[in-house]
C-alpha cells in the first residue's frame, strides 16, 4: 500500500474526510513519526506496533566487485517491531490463505 493507497482508503472509509482532508491527516502523522524518530524518541501505537531508532555499530564489509575490505561507520537506522495483536492479524490471515491454496 503506498501513501496515496491510504489516503484513498481513508477518505473512502470516512464520509465526512475530504480526500484533501484525508491527505493533510496522513502527511501530518507521518511527519510527526518521521520527526519523533529524527529526535531519537520511540513511538508506540497499542495493537499495531512500535517505532524506534537502533544504532548499528561499525563493522569491516567487502566490496563485491574487487573483494576490498572496506570499513562502514556506525549508524542510526529506524526499527519497526509489530505488536502482538499485528503478528496475531497477519499470521492468521496468512494460516487462511495457506488452507484455501490447499484445499484447490
Amino acid at each position: 500500500m503506498t501513501r496515496s493507497d491510504l489516503v484513498e482508503a481513508l477518505a473512502e472509509r470516512f464520509d465526512q474526510l475530504t480526500h484533501r482532508d484525508a491527505e493533510v491527516a496522513v502527511k501530518a502523522l507521518l511527519d510527526a513519526v518521521g520527526d519523533a524518530l529524527v529526535r531519537g524518541h520511540r513511538i508506540e501505537v497499542r495493537g499495531f506496533g512500535s517505532f524506534s531508532v537502533s544504532h548499528r555499530p561499525p563493522r569491516m564489509g567487502r566490496n563485491p566487485r574487487s573483494g576490498e575490505a572496506v570499513a562502514i561507520p556506525s549508524k542510526r537506522v529506524p526499527h519497526f517491531k509489530p505488536g502482538k495483536a499485528l503478528r496475531e492479524a497477519v499470521d492468521q490471515r496468512t494460516d487462511q490463505l495457506t488452507q484455501q491454496s490447499t484445499a484447490k
